[in-house]
């Protein structure tokens, strides 16, 4: 990969003037340094400052957003940087607008559609697998949004991301009247749209989906069945409608937790505190056993366990976590 002349105490000063929000410092440094908007960085990933913007891939104290990273963007973009060019992150070369649609950074600082629709005005290539990369990295509201850019230039966004975004008008096509999938719809592909389905609380499309032969006790490459994933989205609505195609409760993933496990978890790192009461009250009724002892989950969560006669154990923690 090709680096620059500029030198990397510059381009250095320049990625911190793009993560901090420095427009006036950036400014300043494009003046001053010619190529610098093209420039690349003498790290490993060899990112361009636009890259900087997504707030995604490079080194780990410049993964944050700042409010006016539109600005930013459109500085660069302005200056001559190149929308497309690519960096090493992830073991794939990623352009700004892949690493900033599946960045969980610029989504939280309420910019990433902004960000999106201004690369895309500068013309960054938009490949209808972005779509479901963004729902494989959590990133709904991204991938709602590059969906409707495909569909406006006439390009569909597959099987498995469909299923995600609850389409059913498409996935619908991806079946014969008599229900059977038509041939270009991989054993694969339907797990993955099964996943998706459970991970994003599509309550019609998980029935759906498993009416027409997804196996609800598969597991992906972490051992997340669609109970798990439907777990860890907190949809109780979802929760319900696995439960009465009859889950394996006692599956483990492997990170050592089954559905119940995985509930506990969720709901002791941010998860809604109503919708994890109302998952575990399906679980239990379904049958899952709730530990007789556990790890301080939150005041509501530990409340409803102790009074069915699970205990907190106040010096447990999760693993791996310290006090």
């Amino acid at each position: 990969m090709e680096i620059a002349s500029t030198s990397e105490t510059v381009f250095e000063e320049a990625a911190d003037a793009v993560v901090s929000g420095d427009l006036a410092g950036l400014g300043r440094l494009l003046d001053a340094e010619p190529e610098l908007e093209r420039a690349r960085s003498g790290r490993e990933h060899g990112a361009t400052l636009l890259h900087y913007t997504a707030a995604n891939g490079v080194e780990g104290f410049r993964q944050r957003t700042p409010a006016n990273v539109v600005e930013m963007a459109a500085m660069l973009l302005e200056a001559g940087a190149e929308v497309d060019a690519t960096a090493r992150c992830y073991d794939a070369d990623c352009t700004a607008l892949e690493l900033a649609a599946t960045s969980g950074h610029p989504e939280r600082a309420g910019v990433q559609g902004p960000l999106m629709a201004l690369l895309l005005a500068h013309g960054a290539a938009l490949d209808p697998s972005l779509v479901r990369a963004c729902l494989g990295n959590g990133r709904r509201r991204a991938a709602e949004f590059l969906a409707e850019r495909l569909e406006e230039r006439g390009l569909a966004v597959g099987f498995a991301a469909a299923a995600g975004l609850g389409r059913m008008d498409l996935v619908r096509t991806y079946f014969a009247a008599d229900g059977s999938r038509k041939p270009e719809v991989s054993d694969g592909e339907l797990q993955e749209a099964f996943q998706f389905a459970c991970q994003f609380g599509r309550e019609a499309m998980v029935a759906f989906l498993l009416e027409r032969g997804a196996a609800i006790e598969a597991a992906d490459a972490h051992g997340q069945t669609g109970l798990h994933h439907a777990v860890i989205g907190g949809h109780p609505g979802t929760v319900r409608v696995l439960l009465g195609f009859h889950p394996p409760l006692d599956a483990v993933n492997s990170y050592g937790g089954t559905p119940l496990g995985q509930a506990l978890w969720s709901a002791a790192h941010g998860g809604d505190a109503a919708a994890y009461v109302a998952i575990l009250e399906a679980l239990v009724g379904a049958g899952a056993k709730l530990p007789e002892r556990h790890v301080p989950v939150n005041p509501e969560i530990d409340r409803w366990l102790e009074e069915r006669g699970s205990h907190a154990e106040p010096a447990w923690r999760w693993y791996g976590e310290e006090n």
